[in-house]
C-alpha cells in the first residue's frame, strides 16, 4: 500500500505541475506499476490492459463518430441559425447558446461542440455588440453539464462505467455493472436544467465583460504601441539583404509584418524578399527595440505612421489585392500538436505563412519575446495571413478561427446520414442489442463507408493524448484495489464519518471529487476516487452505485478553474477571462450542484 500510495502521490503532483504532458505521465505510471509488480500486483498483462479496455476503445470510437458529425457541419448550421434568429435579445442568445451546447454534448464529444460555439458567439457579438465574454463561459459550462445526459457524453462517463463494471465483477456486487446508455439521463437532465437556470439568472451578473466589442482587433490586442511603420533609408545595412537576413540575426524583439513598396503591400512569405531603399516596413516591436533599430539599422519613422486593422486587412486600398490579407484570432485547441513548442521552434511563420502579432492567454496579452513563449492550449493568437492560409486554419481541427462560423468545406448533404448513424449507435446500445463498444465500432465503419469521414481522417480525429491517458491510468485503479489501498482509504473515511448520515458522506465525496478534478485530469479523478467511494459505501452499508455515480458526475463538472476541463481552456483566451473568473462564476454552481446531484441520486437510487 505504501508503494502504491507513493506512486499515486507522485502521479498527482506531476499532473498538477505538468513537467511533461499528462498522457506521458500516465504511461510513466503504467511503466512504474509493472516494474514494481511485487509491490503493486500489476503484471505486464494487467499493465497494458488499458489499451484493450472497452472504455479506451469506446472513447476512441466516439472521437471518430463526433468527427463525422463535425464534417457534415450540422453544429455550424444550427449555430448560424441561432446567430441569425436570436441576435436581438441577450436573453434569447444566452438561452439558445446554452440549449445548443448542452443539448448536443450528450451525444457527441463536447470539444467540437464548443469549437463551433466560439465562432458562432463571435458572430453574434459582432452583430449585437454584446461581449463574447458574456456567452463563452456559459457555453463551456453547459457543454460540461450536457455531457452527463448519456454514458457516451464524456470520456469520463465511459471510463467510470468500465471501472464500476470491473469492481462489480471482481467483488461480486450485483448492483455494480456497466452503465447503460441512458442509465443516469434523468439525473443528467436535472443537473443540466439546474445549471442552465443558474447561468440564465446569475450569469449576466457574475460573468464578466472582458472583451469590449467596440474595439478593433488591433486595439483589442493592445497593438497600438507595438506596431509602427518605418522607412528604410538609402544608407541602411538592410538594403540589398533579404528580410530573413535582416531580422534573423538581430538580437532584439522585432518582427516584420508587411513590406510596402510603391503603394503595394507584401506579406507572407516575406523571408526571401529583398529590402530596398525607401521601402516601408510595418514592424511589431516595443519602444526600446524600435529606437535601437532606427539608430543601428538606418530606419526612420514613416510619415503619418499609424497601423490599424484597415492597413493590415485586405480592404485597405494601398494593399495589393493579390495578397488578400486578413487579421484573425486563432485559438489553439487543447489537443493541438504545437502545444509545448514556441513560435520559433515550430517555425510557425514558415509553416503556416502567417505572422503572429500578439498572444492572448486568458486576460493577459503577450507582446514581448513571443517567439520564446511556450504555447498552451487555449492560447489565442492574433494572426495576419492570406485567405488561403486562414482557410487552412479553418480546416485544421487543432485550431479555431474565431471569425469564421460556416466554412464552405462542410458536407451538409450528409447530415441525415451522420445523424442516422449516431442514432443507430445510441439505439442499438440503449436496447442492449449490442454493447456500446461494438455499436460504436459499427458506427465508425458506417461513417467511413458513407463518406462522412474519409479513411485518412479517422486517425486525425482521435485525441491520442486522451487514449494514452486512459490506457495509462486504468492499471493505477487496479493497483489501488489489489493492494488494499482503496480499502484502507475507505476505512479511514468511514471512521471519520462515524455518526454522520450517509447522505452527507455522499455529498462530501461529490464535493471532494469536484474540487480535486479542478486541478487534476477528470479521468484521473474517477480512477482514484471510484474504488474508494465504492469501498466506503460498502463499509457504511450504503448503496455503492450511488457513491460511484456521485464521483462520476463530480468528475465531469469542474467549474472552478480554466484547466479543470478542456472546454474551459478553449474559451479562456477568446473570452479574455482571468483565472479567478471561473471560481467567481463556478463556485456557487459547484455548491448548488453538490446539493442537487446528491439529493437527485438519493431520490432516484437511494443511499
Amino acid at each position: 500500500m505504501i508503494v502504491v500510495f507513493a506512486i499515486v502521490l507522485v502521479a498527482l503532483a506531476l499532473f498538477v505541475t505538468e513537467p511533461l504532458p499528462i498522457d506521458v505521465i500516465a504511461i510513466g505510471v503504467l511503466f512504474t506499476l509493472v516494474v514494481l509488480e511485487p509491490f503493486t500486483g500489476v503484471d505486464s498483462t494487467t499493465g497494458i490492459s488499458g489499451f484493450a479496455s472497452t472504455a479506451t476503445v469506446t472513447v476512441l470510437a466516439m472521437f471518430i463518430l463526433s468527427e463525422g458529425i463535425r464534417q457534415t457541419g450540422l453544429i455550424n448550421l444550427l449555430g448560424k441559425k441561432i446567430a441569425t434568429s436570436f441576435g436581438d435579445s441577450q436573453f434569447k442568445q444566452l438561452l439558445a447558446v446554452l440549449g445548443l451546447s448542452g443539448g448536443t454534448a450528450g451525444f457527441i464529444n463536447n470539444t467540437p461542440v464548443v469549437a463551433v460555439m466560439i465562432p458562432m458567439i463571435t458572430e453574434i457579438s459582432d452583430r449585437t455588440g454584446i461581449s463574447p465574454s458574456k456567452l463563452l463561459m456559459p457555453a463551456s459550462f453547459a457543454a460540461m453539464l450536457g455531457g452527463m445526459l448519456t454514458v457516451i457524453g464524456t470520456s469520463t462517463n465511459i471510463l467510470a462505467s468500465d471501472i464500476v463494471a470491473r469492481i462489480g465483477q471482481e467483488e461480486g456486487i450485483e448492483s455494480l455493472s456497466a452503465f447503460s446508455m441512458f442509465e443516469f439521463t434523468q439525473l443528467g437532465l436535472l443537473v443540466l436544467v439546474t445549471g442552465v437556470l443558474y447561468l440564465i439568472i446569475a450569469g449576466p451578473y457574475l460573468v464578466p465583460e472582458r472583451i469590449k466589442m467596440d474595439d478593433a482587433l488591433t486595439a483589442e490586442f493592445e497593438m497600438t504601441q507595438y506596431l509602427t511603420e518605418v522607412v528604410v533609408k538609402s544608407d541602411s545595412p538592410f538594403v540589398g539583404k533579404t528580410v530573413d537576413e535582416c531580422f534573423s540575426t538581430l538580437d532584439m524583439d522585432a518582427d516584420i509584418v508587411q513590406l510596402i513598396r510603391n503603394k503595394r503591400a507584401f506579406s507572407e512569405p516575406l523571408a526571401p524578399k529583398e529590402v530596398r531603399a525607401d521601402d516601408i516596413l510595418v514592424l511589431r516591436t516595443d519602444r526600446d527595440s524600435l529606437l535601437r533599430l532606427m539608430e543601428e539599422e538606418g530606419l526612420t519613422f514613416a510619415p503619418d505612421a499609424e497601423v490599424t486593422d484597415t492597413l493590415l486587412d485586405a480592404d485597405e486600398p494601398r494593399i495589393d489585392e493579390s495578397t488578400d490579407q486578413r487579421l484573425v484570432e486563432i485559438v489553439i485547441t487543447p489537443d493541438s500538436p504545437i502545444i509545448g513548442g514556441t513560435l520559433e521552434t515550430i517555425r510557425f511563420r514558415q509553416r503556416y505563412d502567417a505572422t503572429v502579432l500578439a498572444i492572448r492567454r486568458g486576460g493577459k496579452i503577450i507582446h514581448a519575446r513571443m517567439d520564446e513563449r511556450r504555447l498552451r492550449g487555449g492560447d489565442t493568437l492574433l494572426v495576419q495571413a492570406a485567405e488561403d492560409t486562414v482557410q487552412r486554419f479553418i480546416d485544421d481541427r487543432h485550431f479555431i478561427v474565431a471569425q469564421d462560423l460556416t466554412p464552405p468545406t462542410y458536407q451538409y448533404h450528409k447530415i441525415p446520414l451522420a445523424v442516422g448513424i449516431i442514432a443507430a449507435v445510441v439505439g442499438l446500445a440503449a436496447v442492449e442489442v449490442l454493447p456500446i463498444v461494438i455499436s460504436a465500432i459499427g458506427g465508425i465503419i458506417a461513417m467511413v463507408a458513407t463518406g462522412c469521414v474519409r479513411p485518412n481522417e479517422m486517425y486525425d480525429a482521435v485525441d491520442w493524448s486522451v487514449i494514452f491517458l486512459l490506457a495509462g491510468l486504468i492499471p493505477l485503479g487496479i493497483a489501488l484495489e489489489q493492494s488494499g489501498a482503496a480499502e484502507w482509504m475507505a476505512t479511514a473515511i468511514v471512521l471519520f464519518s462515524v455518526n454522520i448520515d450517509p447522505v452527507i458522506v455522499l455529498a462530501l465525496f461529490y464535493l471532494v471529487t469536484a474540487v480535486v478534478t479542478n486541478v487534476l485530469s477528470n479521468n484521473a479523478s474517477v480512477v482514484v476516487m471510484i474504488p474508494v467511494a465504492v469501498e466506503a459505501a460498502l463499509q457504511l452499508g450504503a448503496n455503492p452505485f450511488a457513491f460511484a455515480l456521485a464521483v462520476t458526475f463530480a468528475a465531469s463538472t469542474p467549474f472552478l478553474t480554466p484547466i479543470g476541463y478542456q472546454t474551459n481552456l478553449m474559451v479562456y483566451g477568446p473570452g479574455g477571462y482571468t483565472f479567478g473568473d471561473y471560481a467567481k462564476v463556478g463556485a456557487p454552481l459547484q455548491l448548488i450542484l453538490t446539493v442537487v446531484t446528491t439529493l437527485g441520486i438519493v431520490a432516484i437510487w437511494g443511499v
